[in-house]
């Protein structure tokens, strides 16, 4: 995690700051929202972790780019699916809606 390092993250609520670090190195970010902020450096440093432990590569360079091409690879595999899911839906509430105008038509037909 981020905050796993020598400092925890601190918050700056007078500019929306918080100072994170993400694989030994600090940061100071500003965002809307701090609390977020944390867990999207603590997201970023697992990954670089992994990669590290997984590679055995100690150029930081190297394992932030290799991290950010597992977070991309993640996202458009749940982009993905997100984006069938959502044909998916839509071709059942296509159905289901002209399941209601037949139903909806035949009762006007019947009185």
């Amino acid at each position: 995690m981020a905050s796993v390092t020598k400092h925890p993250p601190l918050k700056d609520p007078s500019n929306n700051a918080v100072r994170v670090e993400i694989f030994d190195q600090a940061y100071n970010l500003r965002g809307s929202d701090a609390d977020y902020i944390i867990k999207l450096a603590e997201y970023v440093d697992s990954k670089m972790r992994a990669v590290a432990e997984q590679t055995h590569t100690v150029d930081t360079a190297r394992l932030a780019v290799l991290a950010a091409l597992n977070i991309a690879d993640e996202y458009h595999l749940l982009k993905r699916t997100g984006d069938t899911g959502a044909t998916e839906y839509l071709q059942r509430a296509h159905h289901l809606s002209r399941a209601l105008d037949e139903v909806l038509e035949d009762k006007r037909r019947a009185g």
